[in-house]
Formats: structure tokens, C-alpha cells, sequence
């Protein structure tokens, strides 16, 4: 059986067979990652930031996210664990000179170098285009391909010059299972600051509550002169405060400073009567009703 034209047809033709599985293009996929927001799928612009997962977001996306929570995005996934701006580091990039980015030329008969890098090592000079691997400082944002920290062994940054930790290091859109480390070295991270958050308001609770808590079990002790009382075993006697002024010694009695009542000093026999006058309540400084004033001044006692 032929077709039109004499022409004999094939099996693959006539015969439909099962479906090819699709494979997705690397070169769109290391596109996609390295070049294009987690969030918004648009692309990096400055400034770019970073997680602790090692994804790249443009840091106007994240703060938009972080506003407003509610507001239909997609690929809502890739923040999840972004609850706020610490979570999040801006990172210091060095730009590649041989990306012209908005600057090229935008005819189609021109070759685009699909590979080119926007950003580079500033070590190596490898570019960061998904073919090497990259990793970020959590101390000081910078970035530097995986290489030139294992070639050049050190424990201050290679750009700025801020001491670093094995522990600081975080690997750029790595692989599933050191996506699967990092967020293990989130979670302990987050518990071990919830830890210390949930100690020092502990301490500020101890520290404030002592002395309530001491006078709230200690019941209030009433001094008694010419009785002691024993604390532990220990007998303190309880002294009398002095009485007020200078006393004469024809009275002979002593008053506590705590428990006597006020006296007026009209009413002390001891006191003169040019002492006496220099109060208020002496008689000479009444008025009459004759002697008071209309109208009310500063000084009650201006005649």
C-alpha cells in the first residue's frame, strides 16, 4: 500500500509508538537560575540578594513579597522560609566587562552568547553562568567561585578584607542535596536564636522581679525600742532615732523619728518666741479681715 505518487511509507510513519520523554534544555534551565529573579522571573538587576538556600531574588521583589503576603505571585514557593528582610543578604558582585547587557546591539543577525556571564570571580575571573559553581559570604555578602576558595586557603575575605567561617559559606543554586544541607543549617540556625531570645527574657524577668519576690515573702518588721530581734540565731538590738532639734534636758524624753507624731512648733514649750515668730503659724502673721485684700498676689503676706 503506497501513497500518492508510487511512494512507499515507512513503519515509524504508519505506526504511532509511545511518547519521548521531554527533556528539558540546560542551557534555558542555567538561564532561568542564574540570570532571571526566583521570584518575579525577571531579570537580576542590582540590587540582587540571596538566601540561605542560595537562591538570587532582585531585592524589589522580595520587598514587594514581604508587604504585601497576600497578593497572587507565583512561584510563592521559593520564599517560603523568607519571613523578613534578615533573612536575606545583598550580595556584593563584580560585574564581567564583556557582558554589554542593555547595550548590545539588538538585531537579529547578530551572535548572542547564550553562556555569557553577567558577573565574574573576582579571584579566578571564572564567569557565573551556572557552569562552575559560586558561593556567597554571609558576613559580607561577597561572592567568589568554589575554586579560588579552595586554592587560595584563607579565613579573611578575598574582596573586603572581613573575617569568615567554613560555617559563613553558602553555595549558589547548588544541587538537591546541598539545598537539602542548607535548609538543615537554617533550621538550627533559627533554634539556636529563638534559644537565645527566649534567655535573655528569662534574665530580664529575674532581674526585675527580685526584689518584689523579697519583699512579697519577708513580712514588714516594726522597730520597738528597748526589744531586739534575732535573725538566724544572730540578735541585732534595734536603736531609737535621735529626737528632733536640740531638747532640753529638763524634759528628758526621747520620740522615734518613724512613730512620733508631728508636733507645731507653736506648740513646743522648748522653742522661743522669736523662733516662733518666723513661721506662719505664729499670731503675729494673721490677719485680720480689714487687712486682707481683694484681689490675690503672689504673697499671701503682702500688706
Amino acid at each position: 500500500m503506497g501513497c500518492d505518487g508510487g511512494t512507499i511509507p515507512k513503519r515509524h510513519e504508519l505506526v504511532k509508538g509511545p511518547k519521548k520523554v521531554e527533556k528539558v534544555d540546560k542551557n534555558a534551565e542555567l538561564a532561568a537560575k542564574w540570570k532571571y529573579c526566583a521570584l518575579s522571573q525577571e531579570k537580576l538587576k542590582h540590587p540582587i540578594v540571596s538566601c540561605d538556600l542560595g537562591r538570587l531574588y532582585n531585592k524589589d521583589a522580595i520587598i514587594e513579597y514581604l508587604l504585601d503576603k497576600s497578593a497572587d505571585r507565583p512561584n510563592t514557593e521559593a520564599v517560603a522560609h523568607i519571613h523578613g528582610i534578615k533573612d536575606i543578604k545583598e550580595l556584593n558582585l563584580t560585574d564581567n566587562p564583556e557582558w554589554e547587557g542593555e547595550r548590545r546591539n539588538a538585531k537579529g543577525d547578530r551572535y548572542e552568547d547564550i553562556h555569557c556571564g553577567m558577573f565574574i570571580c573576582p579571584v579566578v575571573g571564572l564567569e557565573m553562568n551556572g557552569k562552575h559553581r559560586f558561593c556567597y559570604l554571609q558576613t559580607c555578602g561577597c561572592v567568589f567561585s568554589d575554586r579560588a576558595l579552595k586554592e587560595v586557603k584563607t579565613e579573611i575575605c578575598h574582596k573586603c578584607g572581613d573575617p569568615f567561617k567554613d560555617e559563613d559559606v553558602v553555595v549558589l543554586n547548588g544541587t538537591k542535596e546541598e539545598v537539602e544541607k542548607l535548609k538543615e543549617k537554617m533550621e538550627e540556625k533559627r533554634a539556636k536564636a529563638k534559644t537565645k531570645k527566649s534567655k535573655k527574657k528569662k534574665a530580664a524577668e529575674t532581674v526585675s522581679t527580685p526584689s518584689e519576690s523579697k519583699d512579697d515573702t519577708q513580712p514588714p518588721q516594726v522597730d520597738v525600742p528597748g526589744k531586739s530581734s534575732s535573725l538566724d540565731g544572730q540578735s541585732t538590738s534595734s536603736c531609737v532615732a535621735g529626737s528632733s532639734g536640740s531638747s532640753s534636758s529638763s524634759n528628758g524624753t526621747k520620740s522615734s523619728t518613724s512613730s512620733a507624731p508631728k508636733r507645731s512648733i507653736q506648740a513646743m514649750e522648748e522653742k522661743s518666741e522669736a523662733f516662733k515668730s518666723l513661721f506662719t503659724t505664729h499670731s503675729s502673721a494673721k490677719r485680720t479681715k480689714e487687712q486682707t485684700s481683694n484681689w490675690v498676689t503672689h504673697t499671701p503676706y503682702h500688706f
